[in-house]
């Protein structure tokens, strides 16, 4: 079962974190350390129109709802969002993978978290494992759905 985006608190755990349109992890990272009992999740949004693509993207997830603190940049209305969750982390896990990485790789930006290795490789977008293949596969699928070609009355073509 889909559980529906809770707009309101999107909205103001969004405000809570100062949401930046170009720091979707960062903006999931910051309201999982602010919201009790969330789960920090890294997946897929997709929606129809432009990029026709699905995004790579993170939000929250409660055991009723989902918490997305990014989802005024996203521009659209909460049912024409598609989440496809790739990975779910416990804030604990979460502190603990950022702590690991900025020791690891300091150069390098702790966001997003992809797991274990051997990491999957897919067109130019870096995949954890088979959680993110699947994932990516099932927000194509979507996308593609969502961005089909209107098929045109036979009553125009005469």
């Amino acid at each position: 079962m889909d559980k529906p985006l809770d707009v309101e608190r999107s909205l103001e755990i969004a405000q809570t974190v100062k949401s930046k349109a170009k720091s979707i992890f960062e903006n999931a990272y910051k309201a999982a350390l602010v919201t009790e009992g969330a789960t920090y999740v890294q997946g897929f949004v997709v929606f129809a129109g432009s990029p026709f693509k699905p995004i790579e993207h993170g939000w929250l997830e409660l055991d009723d709802c989902l918490i997305d603190p990014s989802f005024q940049h996203l521009n659209r209305k909460a049912d024409q969002l598609f989440y496809f969750p790739a990975q779910r982390l416990t804030v604990k896990q979460l502190k603990k993978a950022i702590e690991e990485a900025e020791e690891d790789y300091p150069e390098d930006d702790a966001l997003p978290v992809y797991g274990k290795m051997p990491y999957e490789y897919y067109g130019d977008l870096m995949l954890g494992g088979k959680d993110y293949l699947n994932a990516h596969q099932a927000a194509e699928a979507k996308c593609k759905e969502l961005n089909k070609p209107k098929s045109r009355d036979a009553n125009e073509l005469n």
